[in-house]
């Protein structure tokens, strides 16, 4: 992920379900145009959060090895808008995991205030390009743990999550050896 539309998760069962939060800032440059005097925090972007959270509730399940995009929003009905110094609060269910991709439901909420809901599907994509990395395993772990995903998250089993065996390994040999990168 190059821009980042959560800012940690407080919640989060593999395979199950996840609750992450957006902290809505004046500071964010694409608030100043849309809509100048009235800044409100696009639709798009919201979605966009959801699905971050939705896909690394999908690539969790095989250990981020599958490569997990967006491939469809259901459906996305908004009931209100969020300003800077509002909180979102994104709450994600995995209705069905499979092979080929993944389906997923969300809420958006300020405050208690429902905001948005939303469906939508991932899909995992073939192994066309598997010799070609997305991104550094190091790297995503060192997000994952910026996004607070091992401080709350869960296995299914009940304990506590923990990092896939290669990512720390890479993370090792990233510390071993600061130019890998």
């Amino acid at each position: 992920m190059r821009w980042f539309w959560i800012d940690k998760f407080i919640e989060f069962e593999s395979g199950k379900s996840a609750k992450s939060v957006k902290c809505v800032s004046l500071a964010e440059d694409h608030l100043h145009d849309h809509f100048p005097y009235l800044p409100v925090m696009p639709h798009s972007l919201v979605i966009e959060g959801i699905a971050q959270t939705g896909g690394l509730l999908a690539g969790e399940v095989y250990d981020f090895r599958e490569r997990v995009v967006l491939a469809k929003v259901a459906k996305a009905t908004f009931h209100t808008t969020a300003h800077p110094g509002d909180q979102l609060t994104y709450s994600v269910t995995m209705n069905d995991i499979r092979e080929n991709g993944a389906y997923v439901s969300a809420t958006s909420h300020v405050g208690e205030t429902l905001h948005a809901e939303v469906e939508m599907f991932f899909a995992h994509l073939n192994d066309k390009d598997q010799d070609r990395d997305l991104f550094f395993p190091a790297d995503l772990l060192s997000m994952l743990r910026l996004l607070g995903l091992y401080k709350v998250g869960k296995a299914k089993d009940g304990s506590p999550l923990q990092p896939p065996e290669y990512m720390i390994q890479a993370e090792n040999e990233l510390t071993k050896n600061p130019s890998a990168s």
